[in-house]
């Protein structure tokens, strides 16, 4: 990073410049989300809807509530910011601090502090994990009652990154998953220890045993009717586990493209052992982050993002969320322009 701060623009990718998308410019952030689910794509779209979100319930009087988890904050601190402001203007704020954030221990110590002298409510995860998740809650008093609104992520709630690193994150006042959010803090804070939820795959607890469920059922469909067919991309791949359930899909005829940025110890095009699995690794102006996992069911398509990647780690010894895509026009926008996108990158 010391290198490319050098003045040498001629060296250099012109400035990229996100958008905002429409329903987000041009209406308050909780009347857009109660119209529809809202998808921000990064960098090609901007982080700054979610700055917008969460500096718009800080300022709020009918918001009671914020929750939210803090893993790779970076140096710059808008979100910090909004938090202090809303606890100062008597909400309820609870944040929970990864101390253990690699590259980021310093930074996220400061602004533990710094949230802890504003008042908020500063927790630092659980006991032998590492919290990975990127969630954050709002609740919110309405005409008709109490409402959730929720933003989920692949990626750090970190302005910089968001700039160069691609990830897509959910906006969303889903109750389901309004309510698995809340139940989600509970755990983090030592309040419940929830295994199952309505909509979450929640690490270490269920994500790995979903996510073989959802592998065995694909299998299932392609033995009874055909057309099989994951689509999964993350940064790496090396769970024997997950690799051998992708195996047993592959020898039944499931169709399997997998999309890995780093390591990936599964071998693909292996005859009776993987021969219907293709790997590709994207690597390109931004750094691949997203977390996208696509099953065909049937003909009935579930996408889920995740904060996971497919390694032992994130699955036995971190705090991660798995959460569906449930409304149609966005599982259609991520399989149609964004994984296609992927697939028909054969050049690197």
């Amino acid at each position: 990073m010391e290198l490319y701060k050098l003045p040498r623009p001629d060296l250099k990718d012109p400035p990229f410049e996100p958008v905002i998308p429409p329903a987000l410019a041009h209406s308050d952030p909780f009347t857009a989300i109660r119209t529809s689910d809202q998808l921000l794509h990064h960098p090609f779209e901007s982080f700054q809807p979610v700055l917008d979100l969460l500096n718009a319930a800080a300022d709020d009087p009918n918001v009671l509530a914020i929750k939210q988890t803090l893993y790779r904050v970076g140096k710059d601190k808008p979100i910090v910011d909004a938090l202090m402001r809303a606890r100062e203007q008597g909400k309820q704020v609870t944040v929970l601090v990864e101390l253990k954030a690699r590259f980021d221990e310093e930074n996220n110590i400061v602004w533990a502090k710094q949230l802890e002298q504003a008042g908020v409510h500063v927790v630092y995860g659980l006991l032998g994990l590492k919290t990975h998740c990127k969630v954050a809650l709002i609740v919110r008093r309405e005409p008709e009652g109490m409402r959730r609104y929720v933003h989920l992520s692949t990626g750090n709630y970190n302005v910089s990154s968001t700039r160069v690193y691609t990830d897509i994150g959910l906006m969303t006042c889903d109750p389901e998953v309004g309510a698995d959010a809340s139940d989600l803090f509970n755990f983090l804070t030592g309040y419940s220890s929830l295994e199952h939820y309505r909509a979450f795959a929640v690490a270490p607890l269920s994500l790995r045993s979903e996510v073989i469920a959802l592998i065995d059922r694909e299998i299932e469909h392609h033995r009874a009717h055909g057309g099989g067919r994951l689509i999964f991309k993350m940064n790496g791949l090396n769970d024997v586990g997950m690799a051998d359930a992708l195996y047993r899909a592959s020898q039944a005829g499931v169709e399997i493209d997998l999309i890995v940025r780093g390591i990936c110890s599964l071998r693909p095009g292996v005859p009776e052992l993987s021969p219907t699995i293709r790997v590709r690794s994207i690597i390109g102006r931004f750094l691949e982050h997203s977390r996208i996992f696509y099953f065909g069911d049937g003909g009935r398509e579930e996408i889920y993002l995740a904060s996971a990647d497919l390694m032992t780690r994130n699955l036995d010894r971190r705090v991660e969320t798995m959460f569906p895509v449930r409304q149609p026009p966005i599982r259609e926008r991520i399989r149609d322009e964004i994984l296609q996108a992927y697939l028909d990158d054969t050049e690197n």
